[in-house]
């Protein structure tokens, strides 16, 4: 998808007939790597008013939890006693994810090598995703937040107002995912990134729990060929036909 420098007039639009209205929607997003699920997610919670939840943040910052308590990555169980225990706090501030683990900002510890291994083994551990499983689902009971992820429609939020199944052809979602990494001075070959992107897609499909699947009821978006603000504006739109619906 392509940027573009300012908000488009009609993406602030979309959101006047209903953004004084009580009722406060759950908003679900779904979709495989490099679809745009995080910068469309926190594009439409902005425009709502909504709490943006990056569950992959949440994840990062138990990750780097574990490794400055010296908490293997293998112990599985202290890994969930660990995740049970702290207290996460989370912040949307102007398009910056604010993470507390404990009282201890680590928003600045969230990227980085360390961290991106670590990650990956921590997001498998089944004791560790039922504690933050919890957790989110609690911060989103009342309404009013904007959620991404692999399994958001399927397990966190099984009950959202709004679910949407965002996605792209493989060879878009492989270009994007170059272009970030270029930007951040990786020289990683294209081909490279398309066959990382599809093993991964792979993995995904084939969890046995956490998996990436599209329920029944979420809506399909397909933001190949789309501008960030063509694809919010459709996501905005079907809100407003869900929020209308609820107010009935």
């Amino acid at each position: 998808m392509k940027d573009i420098v300012s908000p488009a007039k009609n993406l602030a639009c979309m959101t006047e007939p209903w953004a004084g209205s009580s009722r406060k929607l759950q908003v679900a997003i779904d979709g495989p790597a490099g679809s745009g699920k995080s910068t469309v997610a926190k594009r439409v919670a902005r425009a709502l008013g909504y709490l943006y939840l990056d569950t992959g943040a949440m994840y990062r910052a138990l990750a780097v939890t574990a490794m400055e308590r010296g908490i293997s990555l293998d112990h599985h169980d202290a890994l969930g006693e660990m995740s049970r225990l702290v207290k996460i706090d989370v912040r949307d501030e102007d398009g910056l994810f604010r993470v507390w683990v404990d009282g201890k900002e680590l928003t600045d510890k969230l990227r980085g090598s360390r961290t991106d291994q670590a990650v990956k083994v921590l997001a498998m551990v089944k004791p560790v995703r039922e504690a933050l499983v919890s957790l989110q689902r609690a911060m989103a009971d009342s309404g009013g937040v904007v959620m991404e992820g692999r399994d958001i429609t399927s397990v966190v939020m099984p009950r959202a107002e709004v679910k949407v199944f965002l996605t792209a052809k493989p060879r878009e979602r492989a270009r994007r995912r170059w272009q970030q990494m270029q930007q951040h001075g990786m020289d990683v070959p294209w081909e490279v990134v398309l066959g990382d992107l599809v093993s991964r897609d792979n993995k995904d499909l084939e969890r046995d729990w956490g998996k990436l699947v599209r329920v029944e009821d979420a809506v399909v978006v397909d933001t190949s060929g789309k501008t960030i603000d063509e694809t919010c504006v459709e996501i905005l739109a079907l809100c407003e036909a869900r929020a209308a619906c609820c107010t009935d």
